[in-house]
């Protein structure tokens, strides 16, 4: 499984801002992220992943606020919240990689500070005879510079792996999210991806948020992880559009608007796929308060190797 399960807000009002504009952006960005309201979304994916029972799961933007006030600091992980809604479930997943990107803190206008960790993490079901080495967590040299507050803000990203071994056959699972900004930095990214995480001879799936439209008429990085031999697993069993992004911001638009399919299972060698769909799109899906789960639909694959 690959899901992008949201930060909870849209940070692009941070974006080209002063300095005396940063604490209203900060606030704005927050009360989004209450709005928008984690612990609830974290239910409705919880239980998509335990109807989907999958054996691994790539995730994005899982996300850690901190509020730091002068008498407390509130910690809101995205993570941890997950973990213990699948728990609840009687899913116990395993936290095998977690790739640590960009970070910030900025005052907010209420004067307390407002912190933000990116993380894309990998987890794998407990008690499997599945046994994991070799794990890797990198950051991509290649990065976008933008503005916050009249100084350069780097939107670090990067890539973990982990070498499987199962039944005799080992393969290497990658999870990654690519740029969304940039075209030509997401292009670089994903040859580093490539050189770096494929820098082997197992079999490799690579998963994750790949911002590059795989229906769309001027796609370079889609196109050119294809040329590099990769099977993009929805063209060999998907069904429908298996569009994946995206929902409104505030997650409360009453239809869905997703229009692009950018979150991929790709593989190349030895392996093939039985079957593919995608999770957390339909109307049944969404919070009592009517959040969709996420900004994104998930996507889950089962793959004969």
């Amino acid at each position: 499984m690959t899901w992008n399960i949201y930060f909870g807000a849209d940070l692009t009002p941070l974006i080209n801002t002063t300095p005396e504009e940063v604490p209203e952006a900060v606030t704005e960005v927050f009360n989004q992220v209450v709005q928008t309201d984690f612990p609830a979304r974290a239910k409705a994916i919880a239980k998509q992943i335990c109807l989907a029972d999958p054996d691994l799961i790539g995730l994005q933007e899982v996300a850690l606020w901190t509020v730091q006030s002068a008498a407390s600091t509130q910690i809101i992980s995205f993570l941890k919240t997950l973990l213990k809604e699948l728990r609840r479930r009687g899913l116990y997943y395993g936290v095998i990689a977690v790739n640590k990107n960009f970070r910030n803190q900025l005052p907010s206008s209420t004067g307390d500070i407002v912190g933000l960790l990116d993380r894309d993490v990998i987890l794998a079901k407990c008690h499997t005879p599945m046994m994991l080495s070799n794990i890797q967590e990198h950051h991509y040299q290649t990065n976008l510079v933008v503005p916050v507050g009249n100084e350069p803000f780097t939107i670090l990203r990067g890539w973990s792996s982990v070498d499987i071994h199962l039944c005799h056959e080992k393969f290497r699972l990658v999870n990654t999210h690519l740029e969304s900004e940039s075209q030509d930095i997401r292009f670089a990214q994903a040859k580093e991806l490539i050189k770096r995480a494929g820098d082997t001879n197992l079999p490799l799936v690579l998963i994750g948020d790949y911002n590059t439209n795989a229906e769309g008429t001027a796609s370079p990085t889609y196109d050119m992880l294809i040329k590099k031999g990769f099977t993009d697993a929805w063209q060999v069993a998907g069904q429908g559009s298996g569009f994946t992004a995206a929902q409104a911001r505030d997650l409360l638009n009453k239809v869905s608007t997703l229009s692009e399919r950018i979150d991929l299972i790709l593989y190349n060698k030895g392996f093939c796929v039985c079957r593919i769909n995608t999770i957390g799109n339909k109307q049944r899906n969404r919070t009592p308060n009517g959040l969709w789960p996420s900004d994104h639909a998930g996507v889950v694959a089962t793959l004969i190797l």
